[in-house]
């Protein structure tokens, strides 16, 4: 096991025995609100770092992956009357299919285009669903009555508390098989393709490929984020395919830490955390929000898991090594004018 996904599966199982406890140490129903959608936004930022911060690829349009997701399950529990976890299968696997179409997007274009291509198809699909399929999706007036499971009569899911641990179950495991699959050899492909794509297909390997599956497997973890995130809020509306919504996960991401695991699912956490804080105290909290991530870029360019101690110490001795590098310079150079 590497040092790397040891570390993060010891984060994960802590975090999740620490968030287990929350309920019982006397949190109320909007903290235990607050906290579903923090582990919701967090497994979504996972899925996005997935493409952007493994594989290299920026995309503008993943509210896109988020949305058609939640609002498969959506039709699928509400008018269909689809178990409920199968509808989260569906809408999963439906956002996989449209994270498989990036990816032959990817194929034709790359870097910068690639981003303003997706930002162009997931307005397209926003405008479909907000008018074209307003029959279907109800439109601008949104989605309601979005079920939450049924298992038997002692399981209450209508209940923040009840649904919160089925979340954070759900949660947990999306995120150690994230874990796993980024240690994993196809995990290290990724890496390999945002750190030099020509080596790689030099090497043989296919590249577009590789960027395809991890956009596939990037759009089935947004699916499940999305048919969760519409459960919790029992609503569903276009706006959670907005471009807004892309610019917030990427945010969050670059907040944590990209290509970290545990870095966007924190970022998350501070992005949620900010939102509701300061969204109380004025409207113009997007700008305030605007300006610690501007701080957060020039300080800590790496995320704030650079904050972690090991980090912290390696950048210190670094430094260190770097300014008596330094010092040995500026003094050989003035013996030599001397002589």
């Amino acid at each position: 096991m590497s040092e790397k996904l040891s570390f993060n599966l010891t984060f994960i199982v802590a975090a999740v025995a620490f968030l287990a406890l929350v309920p019982s140490l006397g949190a109320g129903e909007r903290a235990i609100y607050f906290l579903s959608l923090t582990l919701i936004w967090g497994l979504f930022a996972a899925a996005f770092d997935l493409s952007f911060g493994v594989t290299g690829l920026l995309s503008f349009g993943h509210a896109a992956l988020l949305g058609v997701g939640a609002y498969v399950f959506s039709i699928l529990t509400a008018d269909y009357g689809v178990p409920w976890g199968i509808g989260l299968v569906a809408g999963a696997a439906t956002s996989g299919l449209l994270g498989l179409l990036y990816g032959l997007i990817s194929m034709r274009v790359g870097g910068l285009f690639f981003a303003l291509v997706s930002l162009a198809a997931a307005e397209l699909i926003h405008i479909l669903i907000s008018s074209t399929l307003r029959d279907i999706t109800g439109g601008h007036d949104g989605f309601p009555a979005v079920p939450r499971p049924m298992i038997g009569s002692s399981w209450d899911f209508y209940d923040n508390t009840t649904f919160y641990y089925l979340i954070l179950a759900i949660v947990f495991v999306s995120v150690l098989l994230l874990a796993i699959l980024r240690s994993s050899p196809f995990g290290r492909l990724c890496q390999g393709v945002r750190l030099n794509p020509v080596r790689m297909t030099h090497i043989g390997f296919r590249i577009a490929r590789i960027r395809s599956l991890a956009l596939l497997v990037s759009g089935v973890f947004s699916g499940i984020s999305g048919g969760l995130l519409a459960s919790l809020m029992m609503f569903i509306s276009p706006e959670t395919l907005s471009w807004t919504t892309s610019g917030d996960v990427l945010i969050m991401t670059l907040l944590g830490g990209a290509g970290t695991l545990i870095g966007p699912i924190l970022g998350a956490l501070v992005f949620e955390t900010m939102r509701d804080v300061l969204s109380d105290l004025t409207v113009h909290w997007y700008g305030l929000l605007g300006l610690a991530f501007i701080l957060c870029t020039i300080h800590l360019p790496e995320g704030l898991m650079s904050l972690r101690p090991g980090r912290l110490l390696g950048r210190l001795f670094a430094s260190r090594r770097a300014s008596k590098g330094e010092l040995e310079t500026i003094l050989e150079g003035e013996s030599k004018w001397r002589e």
